[in-house]
């Protein structure tokens, strides 16, 4: 990555998950010939990593792509990520943005930008990436991307032709990328990808083979995951919830809690056995977070009822809820009846709620000392997330951020922990 005076500067907009975060890492580290600015106003290029995982994540980064035309220096505009798939021929056509790339071409970017005429290449959906990524610029903790692509067919979900089928990247370069960045000082790594739990199936491995090893490299102090489904929780992984490694937090997708819903949405996991699993986890001292889609055609008022009577026996603690939105392609796209939006507000609402107070209940009623790692600093407040997910504010003299902190006496917000640091 290049800092130089000289260089056009390029600004990197994300939007989206953990996975396109660290996507935007391999193209930073790949660039040669620019200079990374974390200042949009400077920039000569703008790239923008898109998502297209809902319909306002669509019109979120059109609207960022017509907020440009107010930066002083006019920038050139490219366009990557999932949305190149979905909405980039007419970003494209219309004049809206100068040039797009697909995932697969991400290690180019460099001769890419080089090159000044308009360009629209989308690549494959089959590409693995070779990049050893060194820095998280802007981070305390370390994304690992372990594995692209996934191989369900949820009968919602668009990722799946956006970013191809499942496929791992070999465990050894999965290694010299965790070796590499301890050794540069992070302490705490995430695993991403599109479907992380399917990670190895295909190479005669498995996630829990890859954390045991993950553990042994010197620097490595704790390591979360992304989104798990329930059926990829084996006795194998099940082994390792207590290693002294693991995030004491797991988001396991379970979308819904509905036995109906859950096959209309062509789903594989069963609300008895996500129930039996959740709570053997709770049990283990485990924060559980999942997500559940809202308002998705067919949930009449009678499921949505039976689901909210399953979730308060779960004992979950985070929650990514959105209202259902329709993907164009997908088999839920043509389905019957449709919710309207001020119901699927109402259902969205009542879901936070529940969350919101299983989360105070579980951070009040724990006992234990929180180790958290400070992330950064904001009004004079920093901030971290403990083993549990669960964000501290602390109010401290001295400079917190990229620390270790051990906290037992703090104070239970609604929203948040908070203490003071002596």
């Amino acid at each position: 990555m290049n800092f130089s005076q000289n260089r056009p500067k390029v600004y990197f907009k994300t939007f989206g998950c953990r996975t396109n975060v660290f996507d935007t890492q391999v193209m930073m580290s790949n660039l040669k010939d620019f200079e990374v600015t974390q200042d949009e106003s400077l920039a000569d290029v703008v790239v923008i990593n898109s998502c297209t995982v809902t319909n306002s994540a669509d019109s979120t980064a059109r609207g960022y792509i017509n907020g440009l035309k107010k930066l002083p220096k006019d920038p050139r505009v490219v366009f990557t990520g999932c949305g190149v798939w979905t909405k980039g021929e007419a970003l494209f056509k219309e004049d809206k943005v100068d040039s797009l790339f697909g995932h697969s071409e991400k290690e180019k970017i460099n001769e890419l930008l080089l090159n000044e005429s308009r360009f629209f290449q989308a690549g494959d959906l089959t590409h693995i990436d070779e990049t050893i990524v060194e820095e998280f610029v802007g981070k305390s903790r370390a994304f690992i991307k372990i594995q692209e692509g996934c191989d369900f067919r949820c009968s919602y979900c668009i990722i799946p032709y956006v970013r191809g089928d499942a496929r791992s990247y070999s465990e050894d370069k999965i290694l010299e990328q965790v070796t590499t960045l301890a050794a540069n000082g992070f302490g705490e790594f995430i695993l991403t990808g599109t479907n992380v739990g399917s990670y190895g199936k295909k190479q005669h491995t498995s996630l829990a083979k890859l954390l045991k090893k993950m553990s042994l490299i010197k620097g490595v102090r704790r390591i979360r995951m992304g989104s798990i489904e329930p059926i990829q929780i084996d006795d194998e992984f099940k082994e390792l919830i207590n290693e002294p490694f693991m995030a004491k937090h797991l988001h396991i997708a379970l979308q819904h809690t509905s036995k109906e819903m859950l096959q209309i949405m062509n789903r594989r996991n069963k609300v008895l056995s996500d129930l039996e699993l959740f709570e053997f986890l709770s049990s283990n001292g485990y924060a559980l977070g999942t997500d559940f889609i809202v308002g998705h055609p067919g949930e009449t008022e009678q499921i949505w009822k039976e689901a909210m009577e399953n979730l308060h026996r779960f004992p979950l603690t985070h929650v990514h809820a959105f209202t259902y939105s329709k993907r164009d392609g997908t088999p839920s796209a043509i389905m019957k009846p449709q919710i309207k939006g001020d119901i699927a507000k109402v259902r969205y609402n009542e879901l936070i709620k529940i969350i919101d107070d299983k989360n105070y209940n579980f951070r009040k009623n724990n006992t234990q000392k929180l180790e958290v790692l400070i992330e950064s600093v904001k009004n004079g407040k920093y901030i971290g997330f403990d083993q549990f997910f669960n964000s501290l504010e602390i109010d401290s003299p001295v400079d917190l951020v990229g620390d270790w902190v051990f906290i037992d006496d703090y104070e239970v917000k609604a929203d948040k922990n908070v203490a003071r640091f002596k």
